[in-house]
């Protein structure tokens, strides 16, 4: 029997037997097949990015928001490798990204012949930089690459994969696959330890009296162990990727205040006996390059074996999955735990006064936090970018109530923020989605903008704009004498801007209306625009560490 099912038939009905409902990116000449089927079925939202990069990033903050797979479809060559920024992102915050890409025709590929975006390994460019990379060969092994690539994307640790589907192949005929009519994707369960591993995780948490846990990325569906712990006396602190698991309005969780340049934190982190590292690396970035001291007695649990010791030495290492492993604990050690009388109540003011010694340090700003939360829905997404706001109150004061509403740039890319934020709306639901930038990296992805409003999303962009690379030049002041080269930018008004596609368009030019101007921006539906004017405002302090004197020579 004849049949007029391809290959892009399948590639869509796939997508949408695995839950798919959004997908973004570019057509192009080697996608059209896969696109054009996505649009005849008619049950898959295709959001058109204005460049693969900033598709990539909205398929990762989709992926983040939604807790499900972001997809990604880009074109060849160039236009793969535009999205590999992107994909790099998403590896570092271990978002779920399915990145679709086409090729040249299957007889033409690998070979150099100079074919339309036909580039020189391709698949290794992208096996670089995700998780893994995958090519379709044949038609019949279509729907297994697929499958395998997805179910590597959502295993833990997750992260971003690519799958090149050569343009003969999607116009290639194949009978449809029976399995599709009620298709489950196999991702696998993550371990479970043992019984042996958690009765001796159980005793050395037993033994502590003053216990800490410090969560991260991989411990976000853990949340309600987590909450038990807490209530069993425990403190706790998160990485700036594993915020919200616990509400961070609860006295004893210190949020993201780390105790990198904070003496007052790593003091008390010498009182601890027992730190509960759960789904975190620990990475450099929130540790001062590994400089905090975290207390001796740190027991890890990872569903990663390669984050045994990786970054901090461990004397107890538990392979598995966060919330079972938590789960099992927490059964093992109710009504067993001895806290030192005290503890609690010491944690809780560590807390107060960490905060109060952080605001101390943000002059004009240190009310910006405060008045956002305010004004802000608590269900609200809050998407940053790499500025001066954000890595100091941004990523360490503001409160956030769960992990799906906190998406950042993680591995410190400027210009990422609003095309995060784009997915994130797009995944939001009814939920608002406010993206904080500031002016560099605003300007550096504003074609995106255009996605936003073609879209109708509901998102309020709230730039704080300094006219410059505010980040940059407070490392410039640190590491290069003071010389502010190469940071001051020539950008165009952002008001101006607004008007041209009518976004509604509101400026804060002081410290104490800040709150109030992005509350009227709020009560707007659609995409609005806000503009902080720092140079009104006053410049931004130095921070940490950038407000360090160099050590001086013996």
């Amino acid at each position: 029997m004849s049949s007029d099912y391809t290959v892009g038939d399948l590639v869509a009905e796939f997508l949408n037997a695995c839950g798919v409902t959004t997908v973004f990116g570019i057509a192009s000449v080697h996608n059209i097949p896969m696109l054009d089927a996505i649009g005849r079925r008619n049950t898959i939202r295709f959001m058109m990015a204005r460049g693969e990069l900033g598709g990539a990033h909205m398929a990762d903050g989709y992926a983040r928001t939604s807790q499900s797979l972001g997809v990604l479809f880009s074109s060849t060559g160039p236009g793969a490798a535009n999205a590999i920024g992107g994909l790099i992102e998403a590896r570092f915050a271990g978002s779920p990204v399915l990145h679709i890409t086409g090729h040249t025709a299957s007889k033409f590929a690998d070979r150099g012949l100079g074919t339309v975006h036909d580039p020189y390994d391709q698949l290794g460019m992208m096996a670089s930089v995700c998780k893994s990379a995958y090519r379709i060969r044949s038609a019949q092994n279509a729907l297994g690459v697929l499958t395998q690539a997805a179910v590597d994307a959502l295993s833990a640790p997750m992260g971003p994969v690519s799958v090149e589907v050569p343009i003969d192949l999607q116009r290639a005929k194949l009978p449809r696959p029976a399995m599709l009519d009620h298709f489950v994707l196999p991702v696998r369960p993550a371990r479970r330890p043992t019984d042996i591993e958690l009765d001796e995780l159980a005793a050395r948490v037993i033994a502590a009296k003053r216990p800490m846990l410090w969560l991260g990325n991989g411990a976000k569906n853990a949340g309600a162990a987590a909450r038990k712990l807490l209530a069993m006396g425990f403190g706790m602190v998160s990485s700036f990727n594993g915020r919200g698991t616990v509400p961070e309005d609860h006295p004893r969780n210190l949020g993201a205040l780390t105790g990198s340049g904070m003496p007052v934190i790593t003091d008390f982190y010498k009182t601890v006996d027992l730190c509960l590292v759960v789904g975190c690396r620990l990475r450099g970035h929130e540790t001062n390059d590994f400089n905090v001291k975290l207390p001796d007695n740190l027991v890890q649990i990872d569903t990663d074996p390669e984050a045994n010791g990786r970054t901090y030495p461990n004397q107890y290492f538990v392979c598995g999955d966060s919330q079972a492993t938590l789960d099992a604990l927490v059964e093992r050690i109710e009504g067993r735990l001895h806290i030192e009388p005290g503890y609690a109540a010491e944690f809780e003011a560590l807390k107060r006064n960490a905060q109060a010694a952080y605001i101390e340090t943000l002059g004009a700003y240190g009310t910006f936090s405060p008045q956002l939360r305010a004004a802000m829905p608590k269900d609200a997404v809050w998407v940053r970018d790499v500025t001066q706001n954000n890595t100091t109150w941004g990523n360490r004061m503001f409160p956030l109530d769960a992990p799906n509403l906190n998406v950042y740039p993680v591995g410190a890319g400027i210009g990422q923020g609003l095309c995060l934020g784009i997915g994130a709306a797009a995944a939001a639901g009814d939920r608002r989605t406010v993206v904080m930038t500031g002016d560099g990296g605003f300007f550096l992805n504003v074609g995106e903008i255009w996605t936003a409003v073609q879209e109708r999303l509901d998102m309020t962009v709230i730039v704080m704009n300094d006219r410059g690379y505010g980040v940059i030049k407070r490392i410039q002041d640190a590491t290069a004498g003071g010389r502010r080269l190469y940071a001051d930018l020539e950008s165009p008004e952002i008001e101006k801007l607004a008007s041209i596609s009518d976004i509604p368009y509101f400026r804060c030019t002081s410290a104490d209306t800040f709150g109030a101007t992005v509350a009227k921006a709020l009560a707007i539906r659609g995409l609005t625009l806000v503009e902080v004017d720092m140079h009104a405002v006053g410049e931004f302090p130095a921070y940490f560490p950038f407000n360090q004197r160099p050590a001086q020579p013996a």
